[in-house]
């Protein structure tokens, strides 16, 4: 038994080495001992979950839907505007609509009034402290998406946004809804049809991964080999064609009610107790700017739209705490917040996620020692607190404190003297920014790239087709295809990015560097910041959710450490594939 054990750690050694080697050997030279030797641990441990995964995986036959790369045919796919102008035109409008609309469906309000079963899940997590249940019991406010259709008037179409509170929205879902749009025959030529989500981890599932999941993945498992039978949806698929509908309803709505206008734009640095990199120590940026985009109408009976761009992880409604809050309850979490104060201004509400792998709301459970019974709570203030900032971006404290209703000012005193010694006012120091018009003048780019599937959880989906992606394979090696973009909306620059970006790809860090990786190699790519410049926005989890992505060099399947993001990623070339992509984004801009 000693040497057949001895040869079982002989041979986890090796593969370590083969496989993980130039990760361990590459961090000698770059760290010290303490962080080679956890290096190499975790290494071992990688290279024995990706074995143990990938032998399932091997067993398992491809779904009938996956499609050569040669044989995909690209569909609802918009390259952006036709042509790139430096200049607005002399006779260039800004134009915008706005539309809204729930993405809450009468049976599930009906099934919580009664008090039965809903048959709908929330999306964001899966906890042993609910009992691996998430089936929504109580909805606590809004699950909504927002819209905009805006346009320069220089003849190069309208652009389409839709914002969805979500966990996140595939590609392919993305697709169907650009399908339904095409077929209303709006009368007007889009250059892009763009779909981004919240990530708001206390909304109905809309991926398929956080569903009666078990149920679904072992009943998947055995229909992968009866490949006559389709396989079930992970995502509620009665669901799914109703969030189809709804949001092109919206988007709809909005290009019918385009207004000529002008708009403004205004950018701060919020204090860092709002952000938090929680999870992901080697990553070592912090984003913490709030970008504000205005449109006003020249009709002033019209409401202005007010665009906020954070880098928002909105994921406190949905865990459990107790019986009284256990994570089952139906929230937007803090952007509704967010919304619904900016709402009460008498603006229009849209909102784009920002940069957000590893980033955190960081106010603590009340923020200000001002005790919460239930964690929706905790969102509400701080959504209210950010949606404060953004209205008043531009005020001074002087201003600030003019323009507090009575009510606002009696709910600071009532805090303060619940929090005592720990309570902080969200405009302390604050210092005003200018805010500067923009030229209309709309530019867009977007691009597909190519991302290999490395990680053999996500190959496992795939198989079972849990989620809505178009599976590619070349050879013996998986891909899926994912869009990227950059836009300069009157000279304000915004990466369009899928996924869950971390914050050094945007603007450097730590984990780029070969001392402060795992693989104690460089990441070989440059930053949005270096293709576009230090004042670039960037809109995440824009056309695509494809999970985490993290540097090439970090990329680690150990579970342990701050690595678990990689649980949820493609795999380890996503990071310098999309950087790829960019950078030839920004050759073409350079043009």
């Amino acid at each position: 038994m000693k040497k057949i054990g001895m040869k079982i750690v002989s041979i986890i050694l090796a593969f370590s080495l083969i496989f993980g080697g130039t990760s361990v050997m590459g961090s000698a030279a770059a760290a010290d001992i303490g962080k080679t030797l956890e290096n190499f641990g975790l290494g071992i441990v990688e290279v024995i979950f990706t074995t143990l995964v990938g032998a399932i995986n091997a067993i398992v036959p491809d779904s009938p839907n996956f499609v050569k790369v040669k044989d995909r045919v690209v569909e609802n796919f918009y390259e952006g505007t036709e042509t790139w102008e430096d200049e607005a035109k002399a006779d260039a409008q800004w134009k915008l609509g706005h539309a809204k609309a729930s993405l809450i469906p009468d049976d599930l309000k009906e099934s919580v009034k009664n008090g039965t079963k809903s048959g709908y899940y929330l999306g964001g997590f899966i906890d042993p402290n609910n009992g691996m249940v998430n089936e929504i019991e109580e909805i606590i406010d809004d699950m909504q998406t927002r819209v905009i259709a805006v346009e320069d008037g220089s003849g190069r179409g309208v652009a389409l946004f839709a914002n969805i509170d979500c966990i996140g929205f595939s590609n392919g879902d993305i697709k169907e809804i650009r399908k339904r749009v095409e077929a209303m025959d709006l009368g007007v030529e889009f250059n892009s049809i763009n779909v981004s989500s919240t990530h708001t981890h206390s909304c109905i599932d809309t991926q398929g991964l956080w569903t009666n999941l078990f149920p679904k993945l072992f009943k998947n498992l055995a229909l992968s080999y009866l490949p006559f039978i389709e396989k079930e949806r992970g995502a509620n698929a009665e669901y799914m064609e109703f969030v189809y509908d709804t949001v092109a309803n919206a988007m709809k709505k909005a290009v019918e009610t385009m207004v000529p206008g002008t708009m403004t734009y205004a950018v701060k640095e919020v204090n860092d107790e709002y952000f938090n990199n929680k999870n992901r120590s080697q990553s070592t940026s912090l984003i913490n700017e709030l970008a504000r985009f205005i449109f006003t109408p020249d009709d002033s009976s019209i409401k202005p739209t007010m665009i906020v761009n954070i880098a928002a992880h909105p994921d406190v409604a949905g865990l459990p705490v107790n019986e009284e809050d256990n994570g089952r309850d139906l929230s937007g979490d803090y952007i509704y917040y967010l919304g619904k104060k900016i709402e009460e201004k008498n603006y229009n509400f849209m909102f784009f996620n920002g940069a957000i792998a590893g980033i955190y709301e960081g106010r603590g459970p009340a923020g200000d020692g001002v005790p919460t019974n239930r964690r929706y709570e905790e969102t509400l203030r701080y959504g209210y607190e950010v949606a404060n900032m953004a209205l008043n971006l531009t005020n001074s404290v002087e201003e600030i404190e003019a323009n507090m209703t009575d009510a606002e000012k009696a709910q600071i005193e009532k805090e303060k003297a619940i929090g005592g010694d720990n309570y902080t006012l969200w405009y302390e120091g604050w210092k005003e920014v200018e805010e500067k018009v923009l030229e209309p003048n709309l530019n867009i780019i977007i691009k597909e790239v190519k991302i290999k599937v490395t990680n053999p959880l996500i190959q496992l989906v795939g198989k079972l087709n849990l989620v809505n992606y178009t599976v590619c394979k070349e050879g013996f090696s998986y891909y899926i295809f994912a869009e990227i973009g950059y836009m300069e909306m009157g000279g304000v620059k915004v990466a369009f990015m899928p996924g869950e970006i971390v914050q050094d790809i945007i603007c450097g860090g730590d984990s780029l560097t070969a001392a402060g990786s795992f693989s104690g190699k460089d990441f070989n790519e440059k930053t949005v910041y270096e293709l576009f410049g230090n004042d670039t926005l960037c809109f995440g989890l824009m056309n695509d959710a494809i999970g985490y992505v993290v540097p090439d060099n970090d990329y680690s399947m150990s579970l342990l450490g701050d690595h678990y993001q990689e649980m949820i990623s493609l795999g380890k070339y996503a990071g310098s594939t999309i950087m790829k992509g960019m950078a030839e984004i920004a050759e073409e801009v350079n043009k």
